[in-house]
Order: C-alpha cells, then structure tokens, then sequence
C-alpha cells in the first residue's frame, strides 16, 4: 500500500507505475472516491464540533434555568444526531471501498529496473559456472528419480490428485539435507531461524500482498478464516501486524520453514512431467525487517541475493542472476532479482529463487511501525529471497551431479547432512 498523500502528490507516477506494471487501477477513481471521503468526514467532523458547542450551551441554559434556550438547543442536537446518523454509513462505505482500491495500488519501480511486459523481458547480468557437458545419454530429473526409485507419482495423484508428488529413499533424506544446510547456513549468518505456520488468517495475506489480487492460488480452509500459506514470508509479515517496534531493535533477520501451497491456477499443462509445477513443497526464506531508508534497503536487496548465490555455489549449480522487469515484477516490488539455475534436460535456466525489496509497502498493509532515536513512529521497509526451495531445486542438482554409471553424486556442502553419504546410486 502507498501513501494516500503519495498518490495525492503524485497522481501521474502512480499511473505510470501501474502502466508499467500492467495494472488496471483506475487512480482517478481512487482520488474521486477520496475527495467524496474527505469532504465528508469534514461534514461529518464539523457536525460532531457543533454538537459539543451544543452540549456546553445546554449545560449553560440549564445552570441559567432557561427551559427555552435549553430545550431549543437540544432539539438542535437532535437535528445534528440524525444527520450525523445518516452520513455515517456513506462514510464508512465510501472509506471501505478507498481501501479496497488502496489495496490494488502498485509500488513504484526503482529507476534501475528494466521497462517490459512479462520474464522474457527480464534481463540478466550475472553468470556463474559452466553448464555440464555429458559425454553419455544423460537423463531429465524424472528419468533419473524413476531410475532409483526416488519419487512416486502414481501413487501420490491417487491419495492428492494432479501435480501431487512422493519423494522416495534417499531424495527424502535429499530434501531433508536442502532444508537443514540452508537453515543452518543461515544461521551462522546471523538470521533468527523460524518455523512457522502454514496456515494463516486473511489478514496476513493482506499485510503480505497476496490479497486481495492472488486469492485464485491460494487453498482456503472453509468458514475457518484460514488459508495454506505459499511462502513463510506470509507468516512472518502477520507475525508483527499492528506493533511498533525498538529502532535499536532493527534490523530483524530471520530464515522461516513451512510446507507452502499453492493452486497453480493458469497452468493447466504447463510444465506437467516431473516436480517442477506442483502442488505442495517445502521452501526456507530469507526475510528482513529494517529501518525506513532507501540506501539500508538496497543494502539488504544485495545481501539476500548474495546469501542466495552462496547457497547456490555450494551445491555446485550453474545459474544466473536477472534483474526482473516491470510487467514481471509484482505491485508492491520496488526491486527485484531472480536466480535461475541451469536445467541440462532443457537446455536453460529456471528460476529457482525470487529476492525482493518493498520499502514500506507491506509495512502499510500490516501496519507495522518502529519508532526511530527521535521517538517518531515510522513504517518499517521489508525484503524476502528464497533460501531453497524443494523439490524445483532437486531438478537441476539431480541432473548436473549424474554420473555416467548412472549415479549422482551429492555435493559435498550436503554430505554432512546425508550421513557422509557421497553418492546416490552407487
């Protein structure tokens, strides 16, 4: 969420801003809808004015004991408690659908980020290692899951449905190894690690920025108030709704597990074989809470995606870094990185990771405040990237490790977590 002041200051950026990011708000209507707010809370305020003005001449007229200025006085009153009564719905009906529009309001993109519609606009600036050149029949993920009886398919439609998925044997043990080196890594990095529900009121979905637009991929828990959270991220912005914290409190860095879900819908089709697109997984995130300053945002934006890479380069993946564009980006990015790793059975990159910074717009959503040295209350500024996320991150570490026996082998930054384990299938 923006400024209300923001947009009324700056009504022609904020178009611009949702031009860019293709969104639909009408920021006219937002500032028509406020003018008709405004005007009516002065009414409504000058109302109550006059009606305390009243309630003092009453008070008068009866320590005087005149009953005809007293009794005409209250019959005023009661003309300005009708009035008030009958302005009060509008009010509040017009100030709701002011913050449903507030809602659809985009952030303003850096100036740094790449102007384009959707990810083939998205334009990448870092590189890191050497994609594998296999000289025997490599296999896809899929293959080579089947081929060590590493995932059940089959079987797991049959209990969830579509894009349902059982990791088997040792990518259990795989992903349990993923979970554990990241929170552990993270940890040593000086980031609180959390782990958190994977439920969450609707609140916290709107404080994140998931809601109002995205409740089409998201599992609702019927007349529970409850939803399957896609992210950690989720939780932990509901976490500090409504508080002020210490400025010498900040920043908070933490690492957050949870199972995440998502519905996947606009899919139908689309990346089907294997565990790319699915249903249910497993993801650690990175996410910082820090003071309301720009250059301190932009500096932990650098930090996450640095934490990202070395993650990364430890389980020896190729990838590449993008600077995400403005059609791709999401309403309340200010910036925003991806990390696509190499996938050799396609032959290019797939993202792996999403590293963001918001400034204060989830801060506004959720209204999470800290009070600075001088004892003014701000909003706070947000950032999240993925740690790991399983199991879109076996899909590349299975097929860059296959060995030509038909084995893979386990990077050496997991094998203190699979038992000293050094290969699959071997």
């Amino acid at each position: 969420m923006l400024d209300l002041a923001f947009i009324r200051s700056n009504p022609e950026a904020v178009k611009e801003a949702a031009l860019l990011k293709n969104n639909s708000i009408d920021v006219d209507a937002l500032l028509a809808i406020d003018q008709q707010v405004v005007a009516l809370q002065h009414e409504v305020e000058e109302a109550r004015a006059k009606q305390n003005q009243l309630s003092k001449g009453i008070q008068q007229a009866a320590k005087e004991k005149n009953a005809e200025l007293r009794n005409n006085l209250i019959a005023e009153g009661k003309k300005l408690a009708e009035f008030i009564k009958a302005k009060e719905p509008e009010l509040n009906q017009l100030t709701e659908e002011r913050y449903n529009l507030l809602l659809m309001v985009p952030n303003i993109p850096d100036p740094s980020t790449p102007v384009g519609k959707d990810e083939d606009d998205n334009v990448p600036f870092k590189y890191w290692g050497e994609a594998p050149k296999f000289d025997f029949q490599a296999l896809d993920h899929y293959d080579l899951m089947l081929k060590h009886n590493l995932v059940d398919i089959e079987r797991a439609v049959k209990v969830a449905g579509s894009r349902s998925y059982v990791l088997r044997g040792d990518a259990a043990r795989l992903e349990l190894a993923l979970i554990n080196f990241a929170m552990d890594k993270m940890s040593r990095k000086g980031f609180t690690p959390l782990i958190v529900p994977s439920m969450a009121r609707d609140f916290a979905f709107v404080g994140n920025g998931q809601f109002p637009k995205g409740r089409d991929q998201v599992y609702e828990i019927k007349d529970q108030d409850l939803f399957l959270v896609g992210t950690a991220e989720v939780s932990i912005t509901g976490m500090y709704k409504d508080e002020i914290l210490k400025g010498e409190e900040l920043p908070l860095k933490f690492v957050g597990y949870s199972p995440c879900f998502r519905q996947e819908a606009g899919t139908y089709g689309k990346d089907t074989r294997g565990v790319f697109r699915i249903h249910q997984f497993n993801k650690v995130e990175q996410y910082i809470i820090c003071k309301a300053n720009h250059e301190e945002s932009v500096f932990w934006f650098e930090q996450l995606l640095q934490n990202a890479e070395e993650l990364i380069q430890e389980l020896e993946l190729p990838y590449r870094v993008v600077n995400v564009c403005t059609g791709d980006m999401g309403d309340g990015k200010v910036g925003m990185y991806d990390i696509e790793c190499w996938v050799p059975s396609e032959k290019r990159y797939r993202e792996t990771h999403s590293c963001s910074y918001l400034h204060d717009w989830q801060a506004r959503r959720a209204n999470l405040r800290y009070r600075d040295e001088e004892g003014k209350v701000k909003f706070v500024h947000t950032l999240n990237n993925t740690a790991i996320a399983s199991p879109r991150i076996l899909i590349p570490l299975l097929e860059t490790h296959q060995q030509e026996d038909g084995s893979i082998r386990i990077p050496e930054a997991l094998r203190p977590f699979m038992g000293g384990q050094e290969y699959i299938g071997r």
